[in-house]
């Protein structure tokens, strides 16, 4: 069956926002622009929350949070074992000590009932990761750690547009951070957001993305003028990378409602007896569509070879990889769910240029290849 190409991830840019980035590179002004305060004004409305940052990265923005937590070595941190390693490495870059915990089996969030064996007189923060745009079970992580009096991050790389109970993702700790990756439902290159609805920690994120300087350019009565009070960073998004953002995010409603619509046809056409996935949820922003199935990595090749594109998240849990299996020594056969999601979890294109008959294609061919094994 021959299949035109069909991408994994598919960038919503248009013309518009193509002359929007344009005008500012013709501007000369590229930093502290009008855009970037635009941009996190216009997130900040999107999510319902209080505060919205501008950073290099996500990977920045949980860098950033980890660090206004005031972590250090001799500290330690939960978070789940599947995950990019991005989030793991955020707490390894304050010298604290990352603790894994194994994920629930299909929607490869943390295991909350798992969660409170780890905790130590150690434990200062939890940072959970909404997997694939499935909000993690909120309330019960935030019993848990009002109980042990934990901070709490939450990694939302793949939650833009998800809610738990109404709620967006990223409100219901002291720090939400956001990717704009170019597989992302929006991107800006690289980048990323960090909202919060605590001031003061917004105020460290803010000075700490930004050398530690304690004046923001727009302020300064004096060019040049400014004392540097933190040991901070350059993590600052360009404002041409925030014309891009805020361009898309203005529109990202309209494909939203795409994702979800293109979810509710993998669940429609999926239908094996070998195939596992979680039930369609209407607060899930669908970052990707993903699926459990036996000898994946077969199919992702012959996925390929017929021009679909796919992707795994993720191939291993964090602790495997040799950089934390050398250090921490982290025994296998503790994390059975992260193993079974690490080896049968694929992510199937959800983004708005996918359509039903590019989704019947794709399904045809895994029922075709489950069906003949």
């Amino acid at each position: 069956m021959k299949i035109n190409k069909i991408n994994f991830s598919h960038n919503s840019i248009s013309n518009k926002d193509i002359s929007a980035v344009s005008k500012v590179l013709k501007s000369g002004w590229l930093t502290h622009g009008k855009y970037t305060n635009l941009f996190e004004r216009e997130f900040s409305k999107f999510v319902n929350s209080k505060f919205a940052v501008t950073v290099s990265s996500c990977t920045a923005g949980l860098h950033l949070s980890c660090l206004a937590l005031n972590l250090k070595k001799g500290d330690e941190v939960i978070l789940p074992a599947m995950s990019h390693t991005a989030t793991s490495h955020a707490i390894e870059y304050t010298g604290a000590k990352p603790v894994f915990v194994d994920v629930e089996k299909i929607s490869g969030n943390i295991n909350v009932n798992l969660v409170e064996k780890k905790i130590t007189k150690k434990t200062k923060a939890l940072i959970v990761v909404h997997m694939a745009g499935f909000a993690c079970d909120m309330n019960k992580i935030q019993k848990i750690c009002k109980k042990y009096k934990l901070q709490l991050i939450e990694d939302c790389a793949h939650g833009l547009g998800t809610f738990f109970s109404r709620r967006h993702v990223g409100n219901f700790g002291l720090s939400g951070c956001f990717s704009f990756y170019p597989t992302k439902h929006i991107t800006t290159g690289e980048g990323g957001m960090v909202i919060s609805n605590n001031l003061k920690f917004i105020n460290r994120i803010k000075q700490l993305k930004a050398f530690g300087i304690d004046t923001d350019i727009k302020n300064r009565k004096m060019p040049g003028k400014y004392d540097v009070i933190k040991l901070g960073f350059n993590y600052r998004m360009t404002d041409f990378q925030a014309a891009l953002g805020y361009h898309q995010l203005k529109r990202f409603k309209k494909n939203l409602l795409i994702r979800k619509k293109n979810a509710k046809l993998y669940q429609k056409y999926l239908i094996s007896k070998k195939i596992q996935f979680k039930k369609y949820d209407e607060e899930c922003s669908y970052f990707v569509y993903q699926i459990f199935v036996k000898k994946r990595n077969e199919l992702v090749k012959l996925l390929k070879k017929n021009n679909i594109g796919v992707s795994i998240h993720y191939a291993k849990p964090i602790p495997f990889y040799r950089f934390y299996r050398n250090k921490y020594n982290y025994r296998k056969e503790n994390l059975e769910n992260s193993i079974f999601y690490s080896n049968k979890s694929l992510s199937l294109p959800a983004h708005h240029q996918i359509n039903e008959k590019k989704i019947i294609k794709i399904c045809k061919l895994i029922l075709k290849f489950l069906n003949e094994k």
